[in-house]
């Protein structure tokens, strides 16, 4: 096995802090949705947690945008290329078909490509189009006494509620897939552990005799040390 430096302590840290919003977020927002709604006042338990959750979850994403551009991780890991494309049916092929045939998975990777076609697709979706859905209505539900007038104004009240829910839809369902997609390392936890300490092990590579690359005595199985 070789270990592939894959995570940055940075992203590491905004990961889980991430994860840690979102279940707060859902949590609360399933408590905020039950019937009886209406009868939650503005101090209650369930709707100050999600609204500094939410205001929490603004300042995670603002923090990803500011580090993927001053890092060039956005132009490297999400940016969708030409050869992407035929690589999008392949990788599906894969999840659909050829994992449940003990076939390896055709995407390795490296510290300058470390998505595969559909996690480029999945990722960039999620955090370009569905968190930028959440934040800009989440903030105008945040103080929902000061934008209401404003909303109503444009009679855009129910096309932003609209939005909230199926965005937080879409989040939850992404997470649900999340960890499932975690699971599927060289065993089941590998993939936590990696972005737990930053490196993720690669079985090595398999020459065309069917030998195994064996590094020379001295050299380091690490590889990767550009940020990602």
């Amino acid at each position: 096995m070789k270990k592939i430096y894959l995570h940055p302590l940075a992203l590491r840290i905004w990961h889980w802090v991430n994860a840690l919003m979102i279940i707060i977020l859902t949590v609360t927002g399933i408590q905020i949705r039950i019937p009886g709604v209406a009868s939650l006042r503005p101090q209650d338990p369930a709707l100050l947690i999600h609204r500094y959750a939410g205001w929490a979850m603004v300042a995670s994403w603002v923090f990803w945008l500011v580090y993927s551009l001053a890092t060039d991780n956005l132009s490297r890991q999400y940016v969708i290329r030409r050869r992407d494309f035929s690589g999008i049916f392949r990788q599906a092929k894969y999840y659909l078909i050829s994992i449940f045939q003990g076939e390896e998975n055709p995407f390795r990777p490296t510290a300058d490509e470390k998505f595969n076609p559909l996690q480029k697709l999945a990722y960039g979706s999620i955090m370009g189009i569905f968190a930028p859905v959440l934040v800009v209505t989440g903030i105008l539900f945040s103080d929902i006494l000061f934008f209401r007038k404003y909303m109503l104004l444009w009679n855009i009240a129910g096309v932003v509620n609209a939005l909230h829910v199926i965005g937080a839809y879409v989040f939850l369902l992404y997470l649900v897939v999340h960890l499932y997609m975690a699971t599927l390392g060289t065993t089941a936890f590998s993939h936590i552990k990696a972005m737990i300490v930053g490196y993720e092990e690669e079985p090595d590579e398999v020459k065309r005799d069917g030998t195994q690359e064996v590094p020379l005595p001295g050299a380091s199985s690490e590889t990767g040390n550009r940020n990602a």
